[in-house]
């Protein structure tokens, strides 16, 4: 499936264009903000080829794509004439929990930076590889630009805070900004350089005590003032009058908030990071192994409930006030424990495609990119995914021994090892060596027990199924399935099968067997026939836009049918004057056969084959 038919079918399935309230993107995943989350088909798109998994989570829809997540991401704006950025009135008629909403604001202020902020840390890693191993002096010009390339997130973070914050609490981005420009201002930053020699520690402004305080990598002042200022900043627009507001609104605003966020605002936030900070420490310190164990063991679960991003400002908030975040450490060694496992498991399979996409999602893990691995293979078979706790909670808690810290904010994985230090580095090859080696040891031992066969090698699947034959389930002219205009069945993503293109609105079991799944706008139905065949037929392309108008089902599912019964029937006429009416007939367990023959190019009737299957 191409992007663009990708990105189609996600948005169908989150209930179109008109439930979308606002959607941006991650590092892996999409996530929509949707007017009402029961309208989206989450089963539907976990379905989809290409995605990974879908979710709601903190009343947020999820849907993780992996590394391509920009493309899909691009693909989707393309289709969709709502701003990403921007947030309606509108939003999921579902209450959300308290601690859900926070978690979601701080994630969604905090993802759209991402980018920058990875492409930042990376070079951050460079420099740390480079100097480390005394390939290149640390003064050397060359170094110092790649130095400030890692430096200009960390260092003018309230700025690109500012605008995702005033995205999500839907304020004016240019006086959010300003108020970022009203923190790093050479006065402020001067002063609190100056206070290191002796210089004085606040400054007055009408009586009131503005403090000199560092604020280069501070992340709560900013979001606290944003929000403040979406307060503010309505009420004084309404009481301004139109004439005036170009003059006044944006004085008035600013004349409140700057003296507001220096004196209160900017310390209180600051204080309350530096807090956070310095409990971190003290909950390692405090909690010592058994702490590190604790987070180290389920981080890939916030990982996979989308929380982690919310421990990314703690994160960089640890690294701005003690040097380093022992919170990273964490997130190191579950990547590596995923990547063990999947490559544990995959070692198990003996079906060469998925042991190829095993390995390569375990090489995505330890590059930094974790979800592949989860789903395609740790999630999927359960087992190697506890394997990857385990050895991830052992493996944190060893490196919490001796002193283990992140001191950059790079995505935790093979390139960026270098940026973590220890009472010596060779604790964190010790660390990795044990959260990759010992996972994969155990999921290859422990990691596939229980697991039938037919999970684990397809091959074997296809020398025990069952040849047998299938009818055409309507009247009209076979053609290739590569000739129909839909390009998911097109492009053999469903399965092989046929294109009908139908001289009668009627469609008939071709099989006998059991209904597996009807759709409830009743243009398409999943049998699965008494010998194992999958079967999926689909009336038409782009008729689940009738949302069952014109179509109406003689089964439901579950029911029991013989070779011949009437499942649906559709008003082909009426229909077709605005779809194509051809009806696809794919098997979607293909891969279980030795040879799937389809008979294209000819007449047939419901009694003659379709598709014939060998074993």
């Amino acid at each position: 499936m191409n992007d663009k038919t990708l990105a189609t079918k996600i948005i169908e399935n989150v209930g179109g264009e008109k439930n979308i309230s606002s959607f941006t993107h991650c590092a892996t995943r999409l996530r929509f903000n949707l007017k009402d989350n029961k309208v989206a088909k989450i089963d539907e798109l976990k379905k989809l080829d290409g995605v990974l998994t879908a979710q709601e989570q903190a009343g947020q829809l999820q849907v993780v794509i992996g590394a391509k997540v920009q493309s899909i991401y691009n693909a989707v704006s393309e289709q969709i004439s709502i701003d990403a950025s921007v947030e309606t009135t509108e939003s999921s008629n579902e209450k959300r929990n308290p601690i859900g909403a926070v978690v979601e604001t701080i994630s969604g202020i905090f993802a759209p930076t991402l980018p920058v902020l990875v492409g930042c840390g990376m070079f951050k890693a460079i420099v740390s590889l480079l100097t480390n191993l005394n390939v290149m002096p640390a003064d050397s010009s060359f170094i110092s630009v790649l130095s400030m390339m890692g430096d200009l997130m960390f260092y003018f973070f309230p700025f690109f805070l500012a605008v995702s914050a005033a995205k999500k609490f839907k304020t004016s981005e240019y006086l959010a900004l300003a108020l970022a420009a009203g923190y790093m201002y050479p006065t402020i930053q001067k002063g609190a350089q100056a206070i290191a020699e002796g210089g004085p520690r606040t400054m007055s402004f009408l009586g009131l005590p503005i403090t000199f305080i560092d604020y280069k990598a501070t992340i709560i002042p900013i979001i606290l003032s944003v929000w403040i200022l979406s307060l503010i900043y309505k009420k004084i627009d309404k009481l301004v009058p139109d004439f005036l507001k170009i003059f006044l609104t944006s004085m008035i605003v600013l004349f409140i908030m700057i003296p507001l966020q220096l004196v209160i605002l900017g310390p209180a936030g600051s204080y309350a990071g530096n807090y956070i900070a310095s409990f971190m420490d003290w909950f390692y310190s405090f909690g010592g192994i058994f702490a590190a164990a604790l987070l180290g063991g389920t981080r890939s679960l916030l990982t996979m409930l989308g929380m982690h991003y919310a421990l990314g400002p703690l994160q960089i908030q640890q690294i701005a006030s003690v040097g380093k975040s022992t919170l990273l450490v964490s997130a190191l060694t579950a990547n590596f424990a995923q990547g063990g496992a999947a490559f544990g498991a995959s070692l198990r399979m003996k079906d060469k495609a998925e042991r190829s996409a095993g390995l390569s999602t375990a090489l995505s893990a330890v590059l930094g990119i974790t979800e592949p691995a989860m789903y395609a293979v740790n999630l999927k078979y359960k087992r190697p995914f506890v394997c990857a706790m385990i050895r991830s909670a052992v493996a944190a808690a060893f490196l919490s021994l001796f002193n283990a810290g992140a001191t950059a904010y790079a995505p935790p994985g093979l390139f960026t090892m270098i940026t973590y230090t220890a009472d010596s580095f060779v604790f964190i090859i010790l660390g990795v060596v044990l959260s990759f080696g010992l996972a994969a040891v155990l999921a290859f031992l422990f990691g596939m027990k229980g697991v039938s066969s037919e999970k684990i090698n397809s091959a074997e699947e296809s020398a025990s199924a069952v040849s047998e034959d299938i009818l055409a389930c309507t009247t009209g002219e076979v053609v290739d399935i590569s000739k129909v205009k839909d390009e998911t069945f097109k492009s053999g993503s469903m399965g092989k099968g046929v294109g009908i293109i139908p001289s009668q609105g009627k469609v008939f079991s071709p099989i006998s067997g059991k209904v597996t799944m009807l759709f409830p706008s009743k243009h398409a139905i999943g049998l699965t026939s008494n010998n194992g065949a999958e079967l999926l037929i689909h009336i038409g392309v782009d008729t689940v836009n009738e949302n069952g108008n014109g179509f109406e089902s003689h089964v439901q599912q579950g029911d029991v049918v013989t070779s011949g019964d009437l499942l649906i029937t559709f008003d082909v006429e009426t229909l077709s004057k605005k779809y194509d009416m051809t009806v696809m007939e794919v098997v979607t367990n293909t891969s279980n056969y030795s040879t799937v023959t389809t008979c294209p190019n000819k007449s047939a009737t419901t009694e003659d084959i379709a598709i014939m299957l060998e074993g």
